[in-house]
């Protein structure tokens, strides 16, 4: 089994119905691991010995219409590793749910509340996972992915995984069966403020796009010109930056 220890954020927009997980710990590609999002059903955070299909069931569930907290203690009765587990959820309704076993290394632990979930293990302290709480209320008036990165930012501020850094994730869902926003720092020594570069980069070239992409309403989608002009620009000179001159 996979140890991700590791502080993450699943959360759920009131205003827009978007669902996201942020994610960072000290292994490789947490992002292939991790967080789990469903466009109108929910968000899912797995992690400690990691087990993916708690995010994957999980959404399963939720889509059932199971809220999180009933979703979760299934999930936790029917996983033989349970004590060595900790996953986080919010449903549709913005309830949430989390379960951090008995045998996670210290520190662990979460803090529920109204759309979001935060948990860690393997922490500096307590203060990580309540530093991303606070962000995360405090940032109501923001759009969800960057509520997520800000979390993120503010649980790193006070320490994170104890052991150092590695790898950051941010997946984000909102009306589409496809990603809203999902970006990935797989490895490198600053992964969260390297997030926050990229999602930089993509608050300007890449949302822009997905906005314009087809969906089940609107097959044909509708990229603007001036997205298209963005695009035809060599990254370095378009806004945001990003890419290598030709």
């Amino acid at each position: 089994m996979l140890r991700l220890s590791t502080f993450s954020i699943a959360a759920r927009c009131a205003r827009t119905g978007m669902f996201g997980v942020a994610v960072s710990t000290a292994v490789p590609g947490v992002g292939s691991l991790c967080p789990f999002a469903k466009a109108g059903v929910g968000a899912v955070a797995t992690q400690s010995w990691v087990n993916p299909y708690l995010g994957i069931d999980g959404l399963r569930l939720l889509a059932q219409g199971q809220s999180a907290k009933a979703a979760l203690e299934r999930l936790v009765s029917e996983d033989p590793g349970r004590d060595v587990r900790q996953v986080g959820l919010v449903d549709r309704k913005g309830d949430s749910a989390a379960w951090s076993g008995p045998e996670c290394v210290p520190w662990f632990g979460h803090i529920t509340g109204p759309n979001f979930s935060a948990q860690g293990n393997m922490l500096v302290g307590e203060e990580t996972v309540q530093a991303m709480a606070e962000a995360f209320r405090r940032t109501e008036g923001m759009d969800l992915p960057e509520r997520l990165v800000v979390a993120l930012e503010a649980g790193q501020a006070v320490g994170g995984d104890k052991r150092g850094r590695q790898s950051a994730a941010l997946l984000v869902v909102h009306k589409e069966e496809y990603p809203y926003c999902e970006l990935r720092v797989d490895e490198h020594r600053h992964p969260v403020a390297e997030l926050r570069r990229v999602f930089e980069v993509a608050r300007h070239q890449l949302l822009p796009f997905v906005q314009g992409l087809p969906s089940r309403e609107n097959p044909l989608g509708g990229i603007g010109q001036a997205v298209q002009d963005l695009l035809l620009t060599p990254p370095p000179y378009r806004p945001g930056g990003g890419g290598s001159a030709p």
